[in-house]
């Protein structure tokens, strides 16, 4: 048997969600203090380390298939609730100066310390990509490789504060915008329900600017009822549902709500290049891949030059922005064929 297929047929075995459920079983839980923080931490396998950093609104959950192939494949897992979001505590989320990508990367730092090891291989979505490249850029010495999916690296603007440059383009209901409000974007959460709100964002695949006008938070999905795709189950909705509903969304919120404290405190990186080697990965349908000019930067040599030793750009087709669970199969692959190089 080829090693390919034996990628996919330990890919078919652990797509059953039966098999899934089996599986998790054998994740190890921890909690880890972390620069001030109780980190918790789901970890599977031995090896070098794969640091895997979620998104929004995500949790270590949203590694599940990532866990597994690679504790399979003879590496260290560990997929952390980072700091606001799920069984991690300590981090106070009625400040939101406490979620800046400093506090977050010395989240990050420490648990590598934590864990004992030197150097990891990084893996990053959605706001955990964005977490990845700063870490990349302040402690470059951590990381062996890093694989980044859905959001590139973006370099500063001096002359232009991050959320400014949103609602220059996109105005007050985008998104972006919408969130920067503390309780405002809570409160509509708790008047959709918890669950109705995670499924919304987990669903979601259109490709336009995302808006979120008063009155219709999911602009005109609002009221499109939910149909869970293939690879989202029930039992995958109840779990983001019922850690949502013990800690909020402020703790995720609190990152957007940080944009323009880190545009501040990003100052001395401002053209800092990006110096570890790295594989990024986008779905052809992801919104942010669809932010106007970002195909361009992306493909054009822009995105080149600010990561030198960037390896590889793959787009998935088909695929939207959750790919690390709508193709699980083929991010496995992916994150598989990068690292074992080094």
């Amino acid at each position: 048997m080829t090693q390919t297929d034996s990628c996919l047929q330990f890919s078919r075995v652990t797509l059953c969600s039966k098999s899934i459920e089996t599986k998790m079983e054998g994740i190890d839980h921890k909690m880890i203090s972390v620069n001030g923080i109780d980190m918790h931490v789901a970890e599977m396998g031995q090896g070098t380390i794969v640091l895997l950093l979620h998104g929004f609104p995500e949790l270590w959950y949203s590694w599940r298939h990532q866990i597994l192939y690679l504790a399979a494949h003879g590496y260290r897992a560990v997929a952390p609730d980072l700091r606001g979001y799920g069984d991690t505590t300590g981090a106070p989320t009625d400040d939101l100066t406490k979620f800046t990508t400093l506090h977050v990367v010395g989240d990050m730092v420490a648990l590598v310390d934590a864990l004992g090891a030197d150097k990891v291989f990084v893996v990053g979505h959605d706001w955990g990509a964005i977490i990845a490249w700063r870490l990349c850029l302040f402690r470059p010495d951590k990381v062996k490789a890093l694989v980044n999916l859905s959001v590139h690296f973006v370099p500063r603007n001096p002359h232009q504060k991050t959320v400014e440059i949103f609602r220059s383009a996109y105005g007050d209901d985008h998104y972006i915008c919408r969130f920067q409000e503390p309780g405002e974007i809570e409160a509509v959460f708790a008047s959709l329900g918890t669950k109705k709100a995670v499924e919304k964002f987990l669903t979601h695949r259109d490709t336009d600017p995302f808006y979120f006008p008063k009155g219709k938070p999911f602009g005109a999905l609002h009221d499109t009822p939910v149909i869970l795709p293939s690879w989202l189950s029930q039992e995958d909705v109840d779990y983001y549902t019922k850690k949502f509903e013990q800690t909020g969304f402020t703790g995720g919120l609190n990152y957007y709500r940080c944009f323009d404290l880190n545009w501040e405190l990003e100052a001395p990186w401002t053209d800092a290049k990006v110096s570890v080697p790295v594989k990024f990965i986008v779905g052809e349908l992801d919104l942010v891949y669809h932010i106007p000019g970002v195909k361009e930067y992306i493909n054009g040599g822009g995105f080149k030059k600010y990561v030198p030793l960037l390896d590889e750009v793959v787009v998935i087709q088909g695929a939207a922005h959750f790919i690390t669970q709508e193709v699980p199969d083929k991010i496995n692959k992916h994150i598989y064929d990068f690292i074992q190089k080094f």
